[in-house]
C-alpha cells in the first residue's frame, strides 16, 4: 500500500496488442497535463502512435505551464527566454484507451512530459509537483489514499446575445430547466442520455465513477470517484473526467462547464478532496486506536496552510465569485457531518473515516490541489498541530481575516507563504504566481461593457 515513485511507461508491445484488440481505431488522442488541469496535445493517426511507443513524439516543452488559453506568460522564463524548446511526450503505461463518445473510432493516451536529451522530468509538470509531496509523505510514514469529487453545470453550446452561459436544453422540453432538481432522481433522469454515455465512456476507460447526482443548481451535477491509494493517479482521474463529461455532453449536442460560478444565482462548483491515511497492509489509520489523533493534526495541518493555499485552490478570477456565496466556508471549520464547514469528517464506518477537504473549485488543477493537501497533512502530522474543537452546528459566514477574496491578493499570500515552501518549493510558486498574474493582466486589456456603463 506504499506506492511507487514515478510513472511507468508504456512499450511497443501494449500498442500493438491495443490495436489489434480495436482494428477499427483509427486516430489516437495524445496528451499530457498542464497546470490548470487540462489535456494538451495533438491527435494522430493511429500508425503513428508507433513511433509515439518506440520514441516519444517532440513536444513544446513549456505546455505544462501555460495559461488557461494556451498561452505562454514567460514564468520564470519558460516558453519565451528559453527559446521555447522542445520535450519529450511519452507515454504512460496503461493508459491506452477507447474515447467513448467520438463519433469516429479514437483511443487517447495520458502521457508525461520530459526533458528532451536526458528524459528527466520537469521541475514545473504539475505531476512531477504532486509526485514529490507525495514521495515527502511515503518518507514519513504517511501513504494516503484519496478521491475526488467534481461539480459541474451542462450548457447550451449558445451562448445568449449578451455572451453570457445558459442552461442546456432538456430533451423532454426542448426548453431550458426552470427549478433546480436537487438530490432528485427526476433530475437525473432529465439528463439520462448525457450520464448512460458517461458511464459507459468511464468503463472503457477503466475511471472509476462511482456515483452522479443532481446537485443544487438548475442543471448541475456531481459525480463522484472511488479512491485509490496512488495521489496522482486521483488527480489523473479528475482530468480525465473532466474530458470524458464535456465530451460526452458535446456528444449529446451540448457542452458542460467546470467553471466555478458559471451563474451568479445558482451555487458553484466544487472540486471536493476526500482523503485518509492507512498503514503497509492497507487498513485505516484514522479508524484505528490512536486514529483520531491523526485526524486531527491532519485536520489542523489544512488549517494552517489554508490561506496560503487559496491561489492553488481557486486559481482564476471567476474562481473567487464562488466564495461570496455563504454555503462555501472561508474559515478553518471543521465537523463531524457537517456539510458547512471548510474539512468535513463525512458520516460512514470507521472503516471509512476519512477528511472530505472542500475549498477548491471544481476549475483547478486537480494535481496542485492534492499536492497543497498533502503537504498540509504532513504539516500537521510531523508537527503534531490541533485543530481545536469541532464545529456542532452551522458554521459563521465571517470569513477568516487572512482569507483572500480575489486572485491577486492569493497570489500575494502564496509568494508570502512561509511553510508551503517547504513542500511546494518556492521557486514553483513564484513562478505558477507569474504565470497567473499575466493570465489575469490579459484578461483586463480589453475595455468591459461596464466600464462604460459607469464612466462614459
Amino acid at each position: 500500500m506504499t506506492g511507487k515513485s514515478g510513472d511507468e511507461l508504456g512499450d511497443i508491445k501494449e500498442f500493438d496488442d491495443f490495436v489489434a484488440q480495436h482494428p477499427d481505431v483509427a486516430e489516437l488522442d495524445v496528451f499530457i497535463v498542464d497546470v490548470n488541469g487540462h489535456a494538451l496535445g495533438k491527435r494522430l493517426r493511429i500508425a503513428e502512435g508507433r513511433r509515439l511507443y518506440r520514441e516519444g513524439l517532440a513536444f513544446s516543452a513549456c505546455a505544462p505551464f501555460l495559461d488557461c488559453r494556451g498561452r505562454g506568460q514567460n514564468p520564470a522564463g519558460i516558453g519565451n527566454s528559453d527559446g521555447d524548446p522542445d520535450g519529450v511526450v511519452l507515454p504512460l503505461a496503461g493508459r491506452m484507451r477507447r474515447v467513448g463518445w467520438s463519433r469516429h473510432p479514437t483511443a487517447q493516451v495520458m502521457c508525461v512530459m520530459r526533458e528532451l536529451k536526458t528524459r528527466s522530468p520537469l521541475w514545473f509538470d504539475p505531476r512531477e509537483v504532486l509526485r514529490s509531496v507525495w514521495s515527502q509523505c511515503r518518507a514519513a510514514g504517511l501513504f494516503p489514499v484519496m478521491a475526488c469529487e467534481l461539480e459541474f453545470y451542462l450548457i447550451d453550446s449558445a451562448r445568449t446575445d449578451q455572451g453570457q452561459l445558459q442552461f442546456a436544453r432538456l430533451r423532454r422540453t426542448g426548453a431550458p430547466p426552470t427549478k433546480p432538481m436537487s438530490l432528485s432522481l427526476d433530475g437525473v433522469e432529465d439528463s439520462g442520455e448525457f450520464l448512460s454515455r458517461v458511464n459507459v465512456a468511464a468503463a472503457a476507460q477503466n475511471l472509476p465513477v462511482s456515483g452522479i447526482v443532481s446537485e443544487y443548481g438548475m442543471s448541475q451535477y456531481e459525480i463522484n470517484l472511488n479512491h485509490v491509494a496512488d495521489p496522482v493517479l486521483a488527480a489523473d482521474h479528475a482530468v480525465l473526467l473532466r474530458r470524458l463529461v464535456r465530451g460526452a455532453a458535446r456528444a449529446e449536442g451540448m457542452d458542460a462547464t467546470f467553471i466555478a460560478k458559471p451563474f451568479l444565482p445558482q451555487p458553484g462548483s466544487g472540486l471536493h478532496v476526500h482523503v485518509s491515511l492507512v498503514d503497509a497492509a492497507g487498513r485505516n489509520r484514522f479508524a484505528a486506536p490512536a486514529g483520531e489523533s491523526l485526524l486531527k493534526q491532519a485536520i489542523a495541518g489544512m488549517q494552517a496552510l489554508m490561506t496560503e493555499s487559496v491561489a492553488l485552490f481557486a486559481p482564476n478570477f471567476n474562481s473567487y465569485r464562488r466564495y461570496s456565496g455563504s454555503s462555501i466556508a472561508t474559515h478553518p471549520s471543521w465537523g463531524y457531518n457537517n456539510r458547512s464547514v471548510a474539512f468535513r469528517i463525512p458520516a460512514g464506518s470507521a472503516g471509512d473515516t476519512r477528511i472530505e477537504h472542500r475549498l477548491a473549485a471544481a476549475d483547478a488543477s486537480p494535481h496542485l490541489t492534492i499536492a497543497a493537501i498533502l503537504a498540509a497533512i504532513l504539516h500537521g502530522v510531523s508537527m503534531h498541530l490541533d485543530p481545536g474543537p469541532p464545529t456542532e452546528d452551522r458554521a459563521q459566514c465571517e470569513r477568516d481575516p487572512s482569507f483572500p477574496l480575489d486572485l491577486l491578493s492569493a497570489l500575494d499570500r502564496l509568494e508570502r507563504a512561509t511553510i508551503l515552501p517547504s513542500y511546494l518549493t518556492q521557486k514553483y510558486l513564484s513562478a505558477y504566481a507569474q504565470l497567473k498574474r499575466g493570465e489575469y493582466a490579459v484578461l483586463f486589456e480589453d475595455i468591459l461593457p461596464q466600464e462604460l456603463d459607469f464612466y462614459a
